[in-house]
């Protein structure tokens, strides 16, 4: 693991438009002017900095080894969807393993963004080297079945004897645990250990900033040389796709990062978000346990995060929608965000219904499997 796998990464060359800057800049001439610029200048000829802004600087701190050696390059991408797109899209051009091994389950889009990214999906990773693995941070979707922290020690530990690069996708943090810290957990192991990865970030849930899809990729990598040349080679995959992200959402989420306070307060929020999530949990498996629902569902209060993985099959979804009225995805996943104390009885009732009147068991044996693994299982696959 001594040497990069992003060493082949040669430094690209700079946009037509955007390099007219970096031009300018190296031109030592007195009477130079620069007239590519988009954006606001003083009566000086410099960029604009708000008096705010400054004050917003000087709040971050970086204090992670990676950040102070300048081994990450970053880039705000559109949400978690578009920052997992331009990580895989960077993958395929510029990593020599084109092969992406991905849970199983795991969230629908997954394989359409990396395969139209030009990525294939491997299928035994454990018999592979050098490969990409896709990891969720947190919360797994849909299980709500995470790794303990023996368990990722143990995955981080395989997956470096390996050589595998891990490709995190974080799109809830804070709604497994409710703390923002144990919920990058997963991720801070294997940057400490050295290596390099690659974490896709999503702040549209976590922040309520859904429609303002504000996202970022970061890549870490050996040296600051090269994460320099990476950043490059994100700019090439970004420049024709989106060219500029919007400013308005991660502005806020910047704002709110670099303040003290408003982090603060930020966690709180969550928090309290992440409880009456767990608080849904529970009052839907009290009343299915009221009901006599047949089945075991104690699934529902062990999962963590968002999303419950219920086991209902295609055809208990359809009679749920078709006497009951209520949607979910067909494989009987459900967001427990979108319940409430008022509705949770209702869906108790439409679960047990379906559960008693088709006559099948709510929970599938490919369910009860991934419950029911060991730390041995989830090392070995």
């Amino acid at each position: 693991m001594s040497d990069s796998v992003f060493a082949s990464v040669v430094q690209a060359p700079e946009d037509p438009i955007l390099g007219v800057t970096v031009a300018y800049n190296k031109d030592q001439s007195p009477v130079k002017l620069n007239l590519g610029v988009g954006a606001y200048r003083t009566e000086e000829g410099k960029p604009l900095v708000l008096n705010v802004v400054r004050k917003a600087e000087q709040m971050l701190v970086n204090d992670h080894p990676a950040i102070q050696e300048n081994r990450v390059t970053t880039v705000q991408c559109l949400s978690g969807t578009g920052s997992l797109r331009v990580g895989a899209e960077f993958l395929a051009r510029h990593y020599h393993e084109k092969s992406i091994y991905i849970p199983q389950p795991t969230w629908g889009n997954h394989p359409k963004v990396f395969t139209l990214a030009g990525l294939a999906l491997g299928r035994s990773w454990e018999r592979t080297i050098r490969a990409i693995v896709l990891l969720h941070a947190c919360a797994h979707n849909p299980t709500g079945v995470d790794p303990t922290s023996d368990q990722w020690e143990q995955i981080r530990q395989l997956m470096r004897s390996k050589g595998l690069l891990p490709f995190f996708d974080s799109a809830y943090q804070g709604f497994a645990s409710g703390n923002l810290d144990a919920d990058a957990g997963s991720i801070r192991l294997f940057v400490a250990d050295g290596g390099e990865c690659l974490a896709a970030q999503s702040y549209a849930k976590n922040m309520g900033l859904y429609g303002e899809r504000v996202g970022a990729l970061s890549i870490v990598c050996k040296t600051a040389d090269t994460a320099t040349r990476v950043e490059s080679q994100l700019k090439l995959v970004i420049r024709p796709m989106y060219s500029n992200p919007p400013i308005h959402g991660a502005s806020i989420v910047a704002t709110i990062l670099k303040d003290g306070d408003m982090y603060t307060e930020w966690s709180v929020e969550l928090k309290a978000m992440a409880d009456r999530i767990i608080s849904m949990r529970q009052q839907l498996y009290d009343a299915l346990c009221a009901r006599g629902t047949p089945g075991d569902w104690s699934h529902i209060i062990k999962q963590i995060g968002m999303f419950t993985f219920t086991g209902l099959n295609t055809n208990q979804v359809a009679f749920m929608t078709k006497e009951y009225h209520i949607y979910m995805t067909s494989d009987g996943r459900i967001s427990m965000a979108g319940l409430s104390s008022r509705t949770v009885p209702h869906l108790a009732d439409a679960i047990h219904a379906a559960v008693t009147v088709l006559h099948r068991s709510a929970i599938s044996g490919s369910y009860r499997a991934i419950l029911n693994r060991s730390s041995h299982d989830l090392t070995s696959e």
